[in-house]
């Protein structure tokens, strides 16, 4: 076995006269363990944020929106066919909408909506996954068409799957007069679904393109387009190439300039990481340092015993060097652990719940990645491998002479 590795391996274990040794050790393994479960788990909450928030807004919305600077778009046919031309290979789909806002009445409240008509046909799945009562159904019978709205609208409304509802908007756009009445139309709520997000599940309502044409009484027209691309490296580039070729009344915005400020938080979010890192390698180095020179007292006499037989400088500094190892090993693992099991029972029970009015969802977001793992891992090996050179140096200069009259 090599020398070095088999008296760390004695001093590890060895229990003799060295319990208060072994119980700062104990804690400076505790130590480095919380500060990398801590920072894993930081980690993970703020990609969780970040995943979950666009996921979210790339179901409900697009990678790119195509929409008007006056009131409509000619109808979708006529435009369509340039647009696939343009950007294939890039865009996995291309949905043609009309949205307005409108009044949503039931039978003991009323609410303000935005009314938002899409094709059946077209890939809606993040509203399909999201649907806990009911269906995705967006009929568009003469009698009455159906609508799915968000769980918070159907709580205030008092509806359920089944019940009606009615649509008040605007006829053109223009204020209500006794010349120029508002349109109205009851639907009756085919499904209702639960994002996790207040934006979406307070004030959105969804019904088939054709109903929502009617309601708004814009005829074959529509209000814009959703486009998702394959690869979002490529929203950028796309969305610039779009604004530069469409002509008016057409201008595009991508994910990141619609919701630009929930991106500016997630960003500000991500700003003090360094800092908590910083704080946390601090904290595992002056834990390693403390406990390695702790020991370095302890085994002075070990150590003058050792070169007096003729160990070397750099064996004395390899036995202390493989003990930092071994505490920073032992730290990383059970961290991992603990951080891996933390952020399994969020992920499976959501444990802890926060107020979707203020953080866009109902529970705290886990995203388990194992480059967060990797990452804080190595790092804080490396670092604690550093921390233990300057024990193993000041304990590779002790004399044996000195070391035995210290006895």
């Amino acid at each position: 076995m090599f020398f070095p590795f088999y008296i760390s391996k004695k001093y590890i274990y060895s229990k003799k006269n060295s319990r208060f040794i072994s119980f700062i050790s104990i804690f400076s393994i505790a130590g480095i363990a919380l500060g990398v479960a801590t920072l894993i788990i930081a980690l993970s909450i703020l990609n969780g944020f970040q995943n979950t928030i666009t996921n979210k807004l790339i179901d409900f919305d697009s990678h790119i929106q195509i929409s008007s600077f006056s009131t409509t778009l000619p109808p979708y046919e006529k435009f369509m066919p340039w647009l696939k031309e343009n950007l294939s290979p890039y865009y996995k789909s291309i949905n043609p909408f009309a949205s307005k806002l409108a009044i949503i009445s039931s039978r003991s409240f009323k609410e303000g909506v935005n009314i938002k008509g899409i094709r059946p046909q077209d890939a809606w799945e993040g509203i399909k996954k999201d649907i806990i009562e009911g269906k995705f159904l967006l009929s568009d019978t003469s009698e009455t068409p159906s609508i799915i709205i968000g769980k918070k609208l159907a709580e205030k409304l008092l509806v359920k799957v089944g019940d009606n509802v009615t649509l008040f908007a605007l006829n053109k756009d223009q204020i209500p007069s006794p010349e120029n009445l508002p349109n109205i139309k009851k639907f009756v709520v085919a499904g209702i679904f639960e994002s996790g997000m207040s934006i979406y599940d307070d004030i959105n309502a969804y019904v088939n393109i054709k109903s929502a044409q009617k309601l708004f009484n814009i005829g074959n027209n529509i209000t814009g387009y959703d486009i998702k691309v394959n690869d979002i490296s490529k929203i950028d580039s796309l969305t610039e190439f779009l604004a530069d070729n469409l002509k008016y009344p057409y201008t595009a915005r991508s994910i990141y300039q619609i919701h630009r400020n929930i991106f500016t938080w997630i960003e500000l979010q991500k700003k003090p990481i360094p800092i908590i890192l910083g704080l946390i390698i601090i904290v595992a180095v002056f834990n390693i340092i403390g406990t390695l020179l702790m020991i370095v007292l302890e085994k002075t006499n070990a150590v003058g015993i050792l070169k007096s037989l003729g160990a070397n400088k750099k064996q004395i500094v390899s036995i202390f060097l493989i003990q930092g190892s071994y505490f920073a090993f032992a730290g990383i693992v059970i961290g991992n652990i603990i951080a891996f099991t933390l952020a399994y029972l969020q992920l499976k029970f959501r444990i802890i719940s926060i107020p979707s009015s203020v953080y866009f969802m109902s529970s705290v977001p886990i995203n388990i990645s194992a480059f967060n793992f990797i990452l804080v891992s190595v790092v804080t090996f490396l670092l604690a491998i550093t921390a233990s050179v300057i024990p193993s140096l000041i304990a590779s200069k002790i004399q044996p002479v000195t070391a035995l009259r210290f006895n």
